[in-house]
């Protein structure tokens, strides 16, 4: 297994480094990047930029003083590519959207506490407060929020995102494009399916094998009204 020490928190800059979103995320993972540069020369406006909407930027050229252009101004040899979309969904479809030569960057707080026995996938935002312990892999573009812990021997899929203080138990398999809710949490041993939402606070007690929205604890199907 790789050892993700060495794959992480390397970011280069011969490039800068494009985080595609500005918005409440977005601005968190200029936040870290930040804490990420602190005690070096570099100076965050001149290797960081946001990529938005047309609409977005006639109204805001910089974000907290970084620069912010559009997809017109994007050249993809130019930028290493953290996209900073919340919704797993999305930001899978705004990856799907970006060139297919797009160069991706992943990121670690330096908070973060991680073992060398952990491996995860390109364009991943790993922030503050995370506890990744050992043996365990992680898909691209996965977001964990702030004091997100994860236990050994998991396996997780692509474009995996938790809000705050979710808790994943040891041994969990985990799918694509699965969302945990803040303070949300999960047994040792469990399966969750691609395309799961697990709702603010939610307790996963059993595997769960239909996509759809979970809530409660323990969690239920949030079924749909007719």
């Amino acid at each position: 297994m790789a050892t993700i020490r060495k794959k992480l928190n390397k970011i280069k800059f011969d490039n800068k480094v494009l985080i595609v979103g500005a918005g409440g995320f977005g601005r968190e993972v200029l936040t870290c990047l930040i804490d990420c540069i602190a005690g070096t020369d570099l100076k965050i406006e001149e290797i960081a930029c946001f990529l938005e909407t047309k609409e977005f930027y006639e109204k805001n050229k910089q974000v907290h003083g970084v620069p912010v252009i559009t997809d017109e101004e994007f050249n993809p040899s130019d930028y290493y590519v953290l996209v900073a979309i919340g919704d797993p969904k999305t930001r899978k479809k705004v990856v799907e959207k970006l060139p297919k030569e797009t160069k991706y960057t992943s990121i670690v707080h330096p908070s973060v506490v991680i073992s060398e026995w952990v491996e995860i996938g390109e364009g991943s935002i790993i922030t503050a407060g995370t506890i990744i312990t050992t043996d365990i892999v992680i898909g691209k573009h996965a977001h964990l929020n702030l004091h997100t812990t994860i236990g050994h021997d998991c396996k997780i899929g692509d474009y995996f995102t938790t809000a705050p203080a979710t808790n994943i138990s040891g041994i969990c398999e985990i799918g694509d494009c699965v969302y945990f809710g803040t303070n949300s949490s999960i047994r040792q041993g469990i399966k969750v399916c691609d395309n799961v939402t697990i709702g603010m606070g939610g307790v996963v007690v059993k595997d769960i094998v239909e996509d759809g929205i979970y809530i409660g604890s323990p969690v239920k199907k949030l079924e749909k009204k007719k």
